[in-house]
Order: C-alpha cells, then sequence, then structure tokens
C-alpha cells in the first residue's frame, strides 16, 4: 500500500513538472539583449508596419529622432500570464549635445509586439505596453509585473521594444531599443542576463 501511495506521489510530481516545461516551452520569451536604434538622425526606422490594400502603411511605430545605444540588457515575457520584466543599462543618445546620456527622455515602457504585420482578422497585429519605469540620465531602466492588456492567442514572432514613456508628449511611444537573440521556454534565461547587467 505505502509503495502504491509512493508510486503515486512520483507519478503525480512528475506530471506537474512536465506540464511547467510544457507551459515555458509554449509561453515564455527571453531576449538575452536589448540594443539600440542606431538610425541616423532624423531618419524614420519604423516597426510593427500594418499596409492596406494598397501597400501603403496605415500603422507603425516611428524610432527616436536620433540614434540610441545601449551597453546592456534583457527581457523576458510569458504569454500565457502576461508576466514581463525588463532591464535596459546605458540606454543613451549617441550623437547630438546629449550624447552619452538619456537628454530629456526620464521615462520609458516596455512593449510586447504580437504578429507583427499582420492584417489577418484571425491573428491581427497586437500592441502592449507595460506600466511607465523610470530611465535614469544613464540610461538604466528595470520593470517587473505584467501588462496593462491581456496577451492576446496566438502571439506570432513576438517583438519586444523599449519605447518612450507618455511623459515625453512630443515623441510618446517612438521606440529606442529592440530585443535582440530571443529564445523560447527559457525560464532561467533572463536570470543569467541580470547577473550579467549587475557587474
Amino acid at each position: 500500500m505505502k509503495k502504491g501511495l509512493a508510486l503515486a506521489l512520483v507519478l503525480l510530481c512528475g506530471g506537474h513538472l512536465a506540464a511547467a516545461a510544457e507551459h515555458d516551452d509554449e509561453s515564455v520569451v527571453t531576449w538575452r539583449n536589448l540594443v539600440g536604434n542606431i538610425t541616423a538622425p532624423g531618419i524614420d526606422n519604423p516597426v510593427a508596419i500594418v499596409r492596406g490594400q494598397t501597400g501603403l502603411p496605415i500603422f507603425q511605430i516611428s524610432s527616436g529622432t536620433l540614434p540610441w545605444t545601449t551597453r546592456s540588457g534583457s527581457a523576458r515575457v510569458d504569454l500565457v500570464t502576461g508576466d514581463v520584466r525588463f532591464t535596459v543599462n546605458g540606454l543613451v543618445l549617441n550623437g547630438g549635445n546629449a550624447t552619452g546620456t538619456a537628454g530629456p527622455i526620464n521615462q520609458v515602457v516596455g512593449t510586447l509586439v504580437c504578429n507583427p504585420g499582420s492584417t489577418d482578422p484571425a491573428q491581427p497585429q497586437a500592441i502592449l505596453d507595460t506600466a511607465p519605469a523610470a530611465l535614469s540620465a544613464n540610461g538604466n531602466a528595470r520593470f517587473s509585473g505584467q501588462f496593462i492588456d491581456v496577451v492576446p492567442f496566438p502571439c506570432g514572432n513576438p517583438l519586444f521594444l523599449i519605447r518612450i514613456g507618455p511623459v515625453f508628449e512630443t515623441a510618446q511611444g517612438r521606440w529606442l531599443a529592440t530585443g535582440v537573440e530571443p529564445s523560447f521556454g527559457d525560464s532561467h534565461g533572463s536570470n543569467r542576463d541580470r547577473d550579467r547587467d549587475r557587474r
């Protein structure tokens, strides 16, 4: 009887572990680095471009008006729960009189773009933002929480952006940095990245 109970407990625990691993594989996206928008001054480098029937853009997220660079960063999103965290270090202007600093930008949001560019009604493009996070003069920001809206299913080809927060109204929503090196199902990668960023 005891052996049967022990076996049942092992199988039950193993089932929970398998389910957790499956949840990770299907839902967790980690971007191991964040890089700045390095477009030349005054040149737009839009993302999340949705085109109408004529081929002309009907929606896009424009880039910051000057080049930006980063020292390091990472982002992690659970597409099922909506949990999100990001860290960016050294997000600063690369040119102009405020070069090497964040200039007048003191607030950013993290943005998830699902199904970028899609006009399919069954799988449309969706844009989700975090609450604003403070950006230091040296370009450092951190956020841990959830998106304001629910992540749609499916969320194909997800992109992660750092955008100017609402406090800077004239350029609100322009993107300054993007996640690169995405991986799926790695629930521990962002921990390693955060450890690296603290060094």
